[in-house]
């Protein structure tokens, strides 16, 4: 587990860094002194204390990016002021701490923090093996995707286009490879189109229709699709 602090003053990323390596000792934690130099970073934290108010990329907007990234991050906001602590929820903010604060509350909210990554891990190894994570490199950095977050995926000027409800992220790949990876609840109706059954609003011979975007259907799959997506509804229904 990783650990995270992004604030653009150095005392108080020291500050910070010294209290959480007291309260949970580990050699892992990352400082970052704005939002987009943990943009640029390879590999992100999986928890990360960032400040609101930065120059260039404040920490509401770094977090919004940081989203498209890792719907996974534990984000916990550090700032001065409470003005900031509604719109921290449209960013699935974790908690919100107003600096200063007592140590004892810094220890609370990193011991939840810690509780809420290794409940999400043991989940993710108890989840179906047929519903895996996909990594990708798109950008220079490697992102995890839960195969069962993606909507549908897409061939364009020889890239793969994987859209989810939160993102689209383009990497180099082979559709091919990507629909061994995804599994039965995937169809590939149309060479370049990839969708996800559970997301399907509506279709037609022509085209089908997802909460988000939609793909088109060869002539020649359009029966099997039908069929396909048949046998998903009752696979789904006995479950």
């Amino acid at each position: 587990m990783q650990i995270g602090v992004c604030d653009d003053q150095k005392e108080i990323r020291e500050m910070l860094i010294e209290k959480i390596g007291k309260l949970y000792p580990t050699e892992d934690i990352v400082s970052y002194k704005s939002g987009q130099e943990i943009l640029d970073a390879v590999h992100l934290p999986d928890i990360l204390f960032l400040d609101i108010q930065m120059p260039e990329m404040d920490g509401l907007e770094t977090a919004r990016e940081l989203r498209k990234l890792n719907r996974q991050m534990i984000i916990i906001f550090v700032t001065v002021t409470k003005d900031y602590v509604f719109q921290s929820f449209d960013v699935g903010a974790f908690h919100y701490l107003v600096k200063p604060f007592e140590d004892d509350k810094l220890a609370e909210v990193l011991q939840n923090a810690v509780c809420q990554f290794n409940e999400r891990k043991m989940e993710r190894m108890g989840a179906k093996k047929e519903m895996p994570s996909l990594m990708v490199t798109a950008k220079g950095k490697h992102i995890t995707i839960p195969i069962e977050d993606i909507v549908y995926a897409e061939v364009f000027n020889r890239k793969i286009i994987i859209h989810t409800m939160e993102s689209d992220i383009e990497y180099y790949g082979k559709m091919k490879e990507l629909e061994k990876e995804t599994g039965k609840d995937f169809y590939r109706p149309h060479r370049a189109y990839l969708i996800n059954f559970n997301f399907i609003v509506k279709y037609d011979a022509k085209a089908i229709y997802l909460k988000k975007g939609q793909a088109l259907i060869a002539k020649q799959n359009y029966k099997d699709f039908v069929k396909s997506y048949l046998r998903f509804n009752q696979r789904k229904g006995k479950e």
